[in-house]
């Protein structure tokens, strides 16, 4: 937690003011509705939905990350809704919202499962999951550039196979993995592996 923090404490936005491209992509196809970002850290995809007309809830266990997303939110004119701490304890509703969105949302394994599970709760039956982060073949990309970033770890790397048995109650209409060039504020610079997955709530 301490690692975010100070990340985010600084002036500067970790990774950049704009939105990711594959989420800015994706929710063009959808009439703005309710959204829920997860690990949104200093705000940027959310503040983007907002200002494209989506109700915006998103959390973190980050502080600074909230204060960083606010002061975004209030120069761009526009509210989110954002809570900070572990997601069992944040008392968003039920089938409630239309979207989720995981944007390079990296954990360790043990957490991993459970985290899916639980915010696949929130999302309403026909709603959809957006998840972009770093794949299983991500860490050859990361030693030839450290700047691409994203964990140093196996372990906390996405695999095709892991992501459809987190949310094997989706049908799935996007998992891919592939290299990508990202140009993202001070931490995603370069060519990473990325897997893209899209799935609808059963």
């Amino acid at each position: 937690m301490q690692r975010w923090e100070d990340r985010f404490q600084k002036e500067e936005y970790a990774y950049g003011i704009e939105p990711n491209k594959f989420l800015a992509q994706q929710l063009n196809h959808f009439k703005p509705g309710k959204i829920l970002f997860g690990a949104e850290g200093e705000g940027r995809n959310a503040v983007y939905a907002a200002k494209e007309g989506w109700n915006v809830s998103a959390f973190d266990i980050s502080t600074e990350g909230k204060n960083k997303a606010l002061k975004l939110a209030k120069s761009n004119q526009v509210h989110i809704d954002y809570r900070v701490g572990h997601l069992p304890d944040l008392k968003f509703k039920p089938n409630h919202f239309d979207v989720i969105a995981l944007i390079y949302a990296h954990f360790p394994p043990e957490i991993r499962k459970k985290f899916h599970s639980i915010v696949s709760t929130h999302l309403k039956p026909g709603g959809r999951i957006i998840f972009e982060a770093f794949g299983e073949h991500h860490l050859k990309y990361r030693k030839e550039n450290p700047n691409v970033g994203g964990p140093k770890d196996q372990a906390s790397l996405f695999s095709k196979k892991e992501v459809q048995k987190d949310f094997k109650d989706f049908k799935v209409i996007l998992l891919e993995e592939k290299p990508v060039a990202l140009q993202e504020g001070l931490y995603h610079n370069g060519t990473g592996s990325v897997l893209r997955f899209i799935a609808e709530k059963l």
